[in-house]
């Protein structure tokens, strides 16, 4: 078969060559072309987040479950548990799509970062944290009805405190303040970007005692864009790691200097057979390799780290350090 250069193989050389041979003119050479994959772009949809960038955001939400299930479960003394079930991305207009009116949407300022994220808390559980705030076993309504005033009330101070616990999650990416700007109960009041933009929407499951929702989280492309470069999992353990180094130095080196280590002299060393220690009496002299003027060895645990001579100080035995230990001695 012939390649793009047109160049011919043995195998249709040597075909062509019989053909002539024979006078037979209709011998044709074959060419192949190439067939390239081709990936289909959807202009009305395109793909901005990678799958290691929604990846990262697991992680991070992961983190921020954990630290949301402690704060929920001591602000309304009861079990919650809250797991990240999933990462993608979406049109902004296919998740608007998918709200039920009365809603929960917590419109959240994401500064330093220009724009906003928004915050949707399935309306069963905003019942049921409402019923334990107010003193109630934390049960939720059986017919959705709209929310009181005295209602979006408490849930706006809720749902700010949640809000305030996204700064440690985000903290290896990017130092963010995040705000409630405002918590709305009607889907038609949440329209931030435009309905065809790109968005990363994360789901959470949440168990409130006996009640199981879900709690999502809708994060534009248009938001996050200046560190979508940080949106990976290697920076963010890396940054992690870091992170991790500096606040526990200080604890590790405080701890290390206080440590007590034992520190011992060698005098010198022999051989001697069982015999010979078996009949070792009071007053025996036992020689030794070393010489009256020769340095001792100083051993840390089990290492030799410094040579030294004997003396007396305030009365006590001591060592004097006459030089250090080298590895290459």
């Amino acid at each position: 078969m012939a390649d793009n250069n047109g160049v011919l193989s043995q195998e249709e050389i040597d075909r062509l060559l019989a053909g002539l041979a024979s006078g037979d003119s209709s011998v044709q050479v074959e060419e192949t072309t190439m067939e390239k994959k081709v990936q289909v772009y959807n202009f009305a949809r395109p793909s901005k987040f990678g799958k290691e960038q929604l990846r990262t955001l697991e992680v991070i939400f992961e983190n921020f479950s954990r630290i949301v299930s402690s704060f929920m479960t001591g602000y309304l003394r009861v079990s919650v548990q809250i797991e990240v079930q999933s990462a993608e991305q979406v049109t902004y207009n296919e998740f608007s799509n998918s709200l039920l009116n009365p809603v929960v949407l917590g419109i959240i300022d994401f500064s330093p970062l220009k724009g906003s994220i928004v915050l949707d808390l399935q309306s069963s559980l905003g019942y049921a944290i409402i019923d334990r705030v107010l003193g109630g076993t934390g049960d939720t309504l059986k017919k959705t009805r709209e929310f009181t005033d005295i209602e979006k009330t408490l849930l706006t101070r809720v749902v700010a405190q949640i809000v305030g616990l996204l700064t440690e999650p985000w903290e290896n990416v990017c130092e963010i303040s995040p705000k409630l700007d405002k918590l709305e109960t009607n889907a038609q009041f949440a329209q931030i970007i435009s309905p065809n933009e790109m968005i990363a929407l994360v789901n959470l499951s949440i168990k409130l005692g006996e009640v199981q929702g879900f709690m999502n989280f809708c994060i534009p492309h248009l938001v996050v864009e200046p560190i979508m470069d940080r949106l990976n999992t290697k920076y963010w353990f890396a940054q992690n790691e870091e992170e991790d180094l500096d606040r526990y130095r200080p604890t590790v080196e405080k701890g290390l200097e206080t440590a007590l280590i034992p520190v011992s002299v060698e005098v010198g060393r022999t051989q001697i057979t069982v015999d010979e220690f078996i009949d070792l009496q009071v007053g025996d002299v036992i020689v030794l390799d070393s010489y009256v003027n020769s340095d001792f060895n100083i051993r840390v645990g089990d290492l030799l780290k410094f040579y030294g001579k004997p003396g007396l100080s305030r009365g006590k035995n001591a060592i004097q350090i006459t030089s250090i230990f080298r590895k290459e001695e």
